[in-house]
C-alpha cells in the first residue's frame, strides 16, 4: 500500500527497485489506469493489488509464475497435497506488512495433512518464518472471505477449471 504521508512500504520499494517514490506512485497509477492495478483508499492510505476481474488476469499470473519459475513447483507441491482449489494469502503479509508468521487459507475437500504438514517444516527452516494455515471447503472460504476487506487476502493460487 501507498501512505500520503511518506509510507515505510513505499521506502522498501524505492530501495528494492532503485527508483524514487514519485516515480513508483506515477507508474502505480499508470497501471491502475490501464486496468491492471485495482487501488481502494482507507485513511490516507492507498492499498493496490492486482485486478484479478481484468480479462487477461490469467494470462498475466501465468506468465509471471512462470518466468519466476515457481509455476511446476506450486502445481507438483498443490497436485501431492491433494484436491486444492485455492489457496489465499491472508493476514499481515496480505496487507503488506512484513512479519514472521506467513498466514495460509487453503481451500479444499480432500487434502493430506500429514504432507503438508512435512511440507511447512521445511519451508519453515528455511524461510526462517512460522508458516500458520486453516484449510476450510469453498464454501465456508466464501462466507470468510466475504467477512475480509479485498485488502485483508491474496489469492496466490487457484485451481484452472
Amino acid at each position: 500500500f501507498l501512505n500520503s504521508s511518506s509510507s515505510s512500504y513505499l521506502r522498501g520499494l524505492e530501495s528494492e527497485f532503485g527508483e524514487s517514490s514519485n516515480a513508483i506512485r506515477l507508474e502505480l497509477n499508470r497501471f491502475e489506469e490501464a486496468g491492471l492495478l485495482a487501488a481502494t483508499s482507507k485513511s490516507n492510505r492507498k492499498y493496490f493489488k492486482a485486478n484479478t476481474k481484468l480479462p487477461l488476469f490469467r494470462d498475466i499470473h501465468s506468465l509471471l509464475r512462470k518466468y519466476v519459475g515457481i509455476d511446476e513447483i506450486i502445481d507438483s507441491v498443490i497436485e501431492k497435497i491433494g484436491d486444492v482449489k485455492e489457496v489465499y494469502l491472508t493476514g499481515d503479509f496480505a496487507k503488506g506488512i512484513n512479519s514472521q508468521i506467513i498466514d495460509l487459507l487453503i481451500v479444499s475437500d480432500h487434502l493430506d495433512k500429514n504432507f503438508l504438514v512435512k511440507l511447512i517444516d521445511k519451508a519453515e527452516a528455511i524461510i526462517t518464518r512460522k508458516i500458520r494455515y486453516v484449510i476450510m471447503n469453498l464454501k465456508e472460504a466464501k462466507e470468510y472471505l466475504a467477512i475480509l476487506e479485498s485488502t485483508e487476502y491474496l489469492i496466490i493460487w487457484r485451481e484452472v477449471e
